[in-house]
């Protein structure tokens, strides 16, 4: 208490009395900006834009906003000076409509840059949901021969495959490898994988796609030469009917402008996922929120 209130500056800090709610740092605006949302405590979350340039450090806070609805946080934003939020060029963000809606009417003359992980994640997911179904499937399948073989005073062994593996530890060990590219698989991956694909060749369809999605964001060189990769991969999903798949090129279709403003400047929000990791880290070291404004206080101290 002692520190907190007369020895850290605490009680003349000018943004005390509505903290908990809303931070601004305008002089903290730069060219490059990234938006996010962090859980400051508990499920409590923070609208969080900074700034690329300060690379994690002093001066990368520009705002944080309790909430991540756009009807709110954007007219706080907008108390920063309209100048100063003109010189914003370009912002990175994640599909959530709330974050576009915030950029959109905060930042009027940047360039949306959808992050490229985020858009990523939604392909892998729809591999993962066919081998998690399938697993689900094997399971019900491997329960019912136990209670079977049960009945019947015998004890059930599953079948194996030629690497040992069960069908159920074949599709719970195969999880890793499908994010990867074949050329990263190891000796025991490529054995695991070829049995996968024999076995279920939806896998193996999805995988491809999977795949051929990833070579856009890897040999496009242009928002025109990205454009037409991914015309052809909507075509490859609608040959191969894969559902979780339609569903995947559906959402990136709709983002797709944002999406491709990627092959600008090839910018991505890592810098915002890692200043999210140092808000959750600091909150581990000082062991939880217990006042939010003091929190908020030393956060700023240490990052705006």
């Amino acid at each position: 208490m002692q520190y907190k209130n007369h020895l850290s500056g605490f009680r003349e800090w000018d943004q005390e009395d509505h903290a908990d709610k809303w931070l601004l740092f305008e002089n903290n605006i730069g060219e490059n900006l990234s938006i996010d949302e962090v859980d400051l405590s508990n499920g409590e979350l923070y609208t969080v834009v900074t700034n690329k340039q300060a690379k994690g450090g002093k001066g990368a806070i520009v705002a944080m906003v309790e909430g991540t609805k756009s009807s709110e946080i954007a007219p706080i934003l907008r108390k920063m000076a309209i100048e100063k939020r003109k010189e914003v060029k370009e912002i990175t963000l994640d599909m959530a409509g709330s974050m576009n809606l915030i950029a959109q009417n905060t930042f009027t003359n940047a360039t949306q840059v959808v992050d490229r992980f985020h858009v990523q994640k939604i392909v892998s997911d729809a591999v993962q949901e066919i081998r998690v179904d399938y697993r689900k499937q094997t399971i019900k399948e491997e329960n019912k021969k136990i209670l079977e073989a049960r009945e019947c005073g015998k004890i059930y062994r599953p079948d194996t495959y030629e690497n040992e593996d069960t069908k159920k530890q074949l599709l719970a060990r195969s999880r890793y490898l499908l994010f990867k590219p074949e050329s990263k698989w190891k000796n025991k991956q490529k054995i695991r994988a070829e049995i996968l694909f024999r076995e279920f060749p939806d896998l193996k369809n999805a995988y491809d796609l999977s795949m051929m999605f990833r070579s856009v964001y890897e040999h496009g060189k242009t928002i025109e030469d990205a454009k037409t990769r991914l015309d052809n991969w909507y075509k490859k999903v609608e040959e191969k009917n894969i559902e979780s798949f339609d569903v995947a090129a559906e959402t990136i279709h709709l983002h797709e402008t944002t999406i491709l403003n990627y092959f600008l400047n090839r910018s991505t929000n890592a810098s915002a996922e890692s200043f999210n990791a140092k808000l959750k880290a600091f909150r581990s070291i000082v062991r939880g929120v217990r006042d939010r404004k003091f929190h908020l206080f030393r956060i700023a101290k240490l990052y705006a």
